[in-house]
């Protein structure tokens, strides 16, 4: 855990929580067997949150703080801590499907017109929606890691926040166009951008004046990329990898999304037979 940064570490910490209060602080590696962990993953699909001690932990919160888990058993198998691996014998829980809210493009284009409280959070949320790119690479993104190569356009070379891997991602010329003039190299391209719980009601503002009756956050535009790039006939393992994806089965996600756009228009032309 304290090997971790930012919002990741916060996982991390409560992992650990919720491992210490199902072991009253108190764990041997003797302890450690198939029947402990799967009693620990029931407490956690039980357990109630830390934050409200009226609901109990989301599944894919739950799925995520086991996964931690079972992290930590696959390193202390490999640091040889524990003589077997134990993570190998254990089954993950189920991640549930989660509601990803994305736009349309005409309702892109709408926002693209509609005034928003913050102009800096509009540019960057646009910027987002043409690239793809989470709130956490587009905040700490430098002039200096846009480059230009002649006879091919505009290109971003980056190390992804989440996953530290390095990226080479090519971006629309429409897209380097909304960013305006270049700055000194190490200035952020967009400087003062902060993420923030008011950033949000400022998304939900600029919703409404575009007309759109949406909850959006910021982590909308990245799932906008992603949807209208398969509705545009991009193919999956590109889409995935423009997005920075390690696992081609999270990309799936958004396949499942564009066939039930798809399914929900074809009820939409009916005929009086």
């Amino acid at each position: 855990m304290e090997k971790r940064k930012g919002k990741n570490y916060d996982v991390w910490f409560s992992s650990l929580f919720y491992l210490k209060a199902f072991t009253n602080e108190i764990l041997t590696f003797a302890d450690l067997n198939e029947k402990f962990c799967n009693d620990y993953k029931y407490y956690l699909l039980n357990a109630k949150s830390r934050r409200s001690n009226q609901t109990t932990l989301a599944q894919n919160t739950a799925h995520s703080y086991f996964n931690k888990f079972k992290a930590t058993l696959k390193q202390a198998f490999k640091d040889g801590i524990v003589p077997f691996d134990l993570n190998g014998k254990i089954e993950s829980i189920k991640q549930a499907d989660t509601k990803r809210v994305f736009l349309t493009l005409e309702e892109l284009n709408k926002l693209v017109k509609a005034e928003c409280p913050s102009p800096l959070l509009k540019k960057a949320s646009i910027f987002s929606a043409l690239t793809g790119l989470r709130f956490s690479d587009v905040s700490k993104l430098k002039w200096k890691e846009i480059v230009h190569i002649n006879g091919q356009g505009y290109f971003i070379q980056f190390q992804q926040k989440k996953t530290k891997s390095n990226e080479f991602l090519p971006i629309a010329e429409q897209a380097y166009e909304v960013l305006g003039q270049p700055k000194e190299s190490e200035q952020r391209v967009f400087e003062g951008l902060n993420y923030s719980a008011h950033q949000n009601s400022q998304l939900i503002k600029w919703a409404m004046s575009a007309g759109i009756q949406k909850h959006l956050t910021f982590h909308s535009f990245r799932h906008t990329y992603a949807t209208l790039q398969l509705q545009g006939g991009t193919d999956i393992y590109t889409v995935s990898k423009m997005l920075g994806h390690k696992d081609l089965k999270t990309t799936q996600i958004y396949a499942k999304i564009v066939d039930e756009t798809k399914r929900t228009a074809t009820t939409k032309i009916k005929l009086d037979l």
